[in-house]
């Protein structure tokens, strides 16, 4: 296939969109399914140079959940605990255990699924049937894989009416050398970011704690991964096996700390027993149970938990969350890596990290301002690597 026509583009006034290669070759792509879109595409490419380099810096099975050109979360395949795999809804899976693709998209959805509501989902190896499962439950746009197991594809293809979109990706497919993209009629021309993120990066640790265990290596990894295909400036936090907050596209560096760490945060609580014993009636979906959770960690809950509202949703009437307890919850929290896609300004960012249980962190350095930098960490006990590597993503 040379190239495909697009409905449209970015927007429905927008026409005559298509994709093609400019050197004339065969897209490396086969649409097995539906009629993807701009966006969806958008979405597929970044997503897929995601995992595909995810997977070749870990050596494990990974996933990334996207919406509009940023990863929502990005996981390796881990196995998830009991609780774990409540948080993310799919406790009710068979066989999850048996599949490391499954698991690493399990995580990847489940981490804000909020923002993954209507995704479009990344897998570095084949789509097996236990992943096609949990997709065919969930709100999602579209999905891209190296391949597809007759199964999984049957599945997947019953999504949306018919309409749910597939594609299959040339995983030795390898881009030219240099790229360029038109704004404004204006070509701009660069070379790809080809930038090999791996441990080598980790090893300039400045700070007087040293130590970085090797689970913490591989989240940072994650987190600086995620980054490079993440609208910037941006900020992740990374735990377990995947990314449990990720800020992007915000103007300034302390904006992206905070929503990252918000999101981070209600993952965190979301692992309550407050949370996992919350009585929802029977009536109440995936995604309304999402949302009530999402109200119940807010300073809104009595919304939904007052007297006169709680039995429109459960089946007990929720006791509180404080905001105190909430804090008390999170001050037990440690071992959170973090990465920034650009050097920390200000230790304002080291502080409210800290308030999210943040341990190790890696970032380029070069500020005007590292060493004050540095010795906030040393005051807050966390090691840093400077990685000396900006991953800008415009």
């Amino acid at each position: 296939m040379k190239e495909f026509e697009l409905k449209y583009g970015c927007n429905p006034n927008q026409k005559n969109a298509k994709i093609f290669m400019n050197n004339g070759n065969d897209l490396p792509i086969e649409i097995l399914n539906g009629r993807p879109g701009y966006i969806n595409f958008m979405d597929a490419f970044n997503s897929w140079q995601l995992v595909k380099e995810l997977a070749i810096a870990t050596k494990m099975p990974c996933a990334a959940s996207f919406k509009h050109v940023s990863p929502t979360s990005a996981a390796v395949g881990l196995p998830l605990s009991d609780t774990i795999k409540k948080v993310c809804f799919v406790d009710d899976i068979k066989n999850l255990d048996d599949s490391p693709i499954a698991c690493a998209y399990a995580r990847a959805r489940g981490t804000d699924r909020m923002s993954s509501f209507g995704d479009w989902i990344a897998l570095s190896e084949k789509c097996d049937v236990i992943t096609a499962n949990i997709i065919s439950r969930e709100v999602s746009d579209g999905i891209i894989a190296p391949d597809y197991e007759p199964e999984a594809l049957e599945i997947l293809k019953a999504k949306r009416k018919g309409t749910y979109n597939v594609v299959k990706i040339d995983p030795n497919y390898i881009p030219e050398e240099m790229e360029s993209k038109m704004v404004f009629g204006i070509t701009f021309s660069q070379q790809r970011n080809n930038c090999i993120t791996d441990k080598k990066l980790l090893e300039e640790v400045v700070t007087k704690k040293k130590d970085i265990p090797e689970l913490s290596k591989i989240d940072l990894i994650i987190a600086l991964i995620t980054l490079k295909y993440t609208q910037s400036n941006s900020v992740c936090y990374a735990q377990g096996g995947q990314a449990i907050g990720v800020g992007a596209g915000q103007q300034s560096r302390i904006h992206c700390t905070r929503l990252a760490g918000q999101k981070a945060d209600l993952w965190q609580l979301r692992q309550s027993d407050r949370v996992l014993k919350l009585d929802y009636l029977d009536t109440m979906s995936r995604p309304d149970r999402n949302n009530l959770i999402d109200i119940y960690l807010s300073d809104d809950s009595q919304e939904i938990i007052g007297d006169g509202v709680w039995d429109k949703y459960f089946k007990t009437q929720p006791e509180e969350f404080t905001r105190e307890q909430k804090k008390e919850y999170l001050s037990k929290v440690s071992g959170v890596a973090l990465a920034s896609d650009a050097f920390f300004p200000f230790d304002d960012n080291i502080v409210r990290a800290a308030k999210s249980g943040v341990s190790y962190i890696a970032q380029p350095g070069g500020s005007i301002r590292d060493n004050i930098v540095i010795a906030k960490c040393d005051e807050l006990d966390i090691a840093m690597a400077l990685t000396h590597n900006r991953l800008f993503h415009h």
